[in-house]
């Protein structure tokens, strides 16, 4: 008898250690908005902070997917087509992660559950339909509160401005936070046009802003929360939740 227990045993841990490893799977938010304000300029996502965190993901070996607050094809802001950044060719040569860019899921298509971590991506664009999307602030509570990731970079963090977590506190309450700073906006001549201050918001739900001098490097990592200050910062903000879900 002790010898057929021993052999189950022994079969269980075998079946165990050679079943396959589930892929993390990250899920990338982008926005649908494509008109700057009331000028008469276009906006969108920002390329390379796309490209460069689809690149790292994939190269991770992660499952990855695309969102939009409309579905369907999103817009690039024009102005961020760097034609020397060699991972936005690469991004922009892949057919398979083109189509999907051209068909975006729809939010109603999310089940959060699956997702390991949720990346918002930055733009001007998403200054206008992140902060106020009911349905996308629940999918990213629900998968932070699933123990899983969230990233944004840039202008990203207007998507987790308005989540309040089930402790009743803003998701920012007392976090250090990197995001596109005022004097980055001024520098561009865009604070009068955006919907509001990202920084400012930011400070008034009781975040704790970590920056660096314009235009360079900086990301902060808080637990499972971790942000970028600029499009300089998304190569180095999507290694780190790599290295975060690595050791997950």
């Amino acid at each position: 008898m002790k010898t057929k227990i021993i052999i189950l045993a022994f079969l269980s841990c075998l079946i165990i250690s050679c079943k396959p490893k589930m892929k993390k799977k990250v899920l990338m938010v982008i926005t649908s908005h494509d008109k700057l304000g009331n000028t008469e300029e276009k906006t969108g996502y920002w390329l390379s902070e796309l490209s460069h965190p689809w690149h790292n993901f994939l190269n991770a070996g992660f499952e990855i997917d695309f969102v939009s607050p409309k579905g369907g094809e999103v817009p690039m802001d024009p102005r961020s087509l760097d034609k020397k950044d060699s991972i936005n060719q690469i991004f922009l040569s892949n057919k398979y992660f083109q189509n999907k860019i051209k068909n975006t899921k729809s939010t109603s298509e999310i089940n959060s559950l699956e997702y390991d971590a949720i990346l918002f991506v930055g733009g001007h664009g998403v200054m206008w339909d992140f902060p106020e999307n009911k349905t996308i602030i629940k999918i990213a509570t629900d998968i932070y509160e699933s123990k899983g990731i969230i990233g944004a970079v840039c202008h990203g963090p207007a998507g987790i401005v308005n989540i309040i977590l089930s402790s009743g506190k803003y998701l920012v309450d007392g976090k250090n936070i990197s995001a596109f700073t005022n004097e980055e906006e001024k520098a561009l001549k865009l604070d009068s046009i955006v919907p509001f201050s990202l920084e400012d918001k930011l400070i008034e739900r009781g975040a704790k802003i970590i920056k660096a001098k314009m235009w360079n490097e900086k990301v902060s990592v808080d637990e499972r929360l971790v942000t970028g200050q600029n499009p300089q910062s998304a190569d180095l903000l999507s290694k780190k939740i790599v290295e975060l879900l690595k050791n997950k």
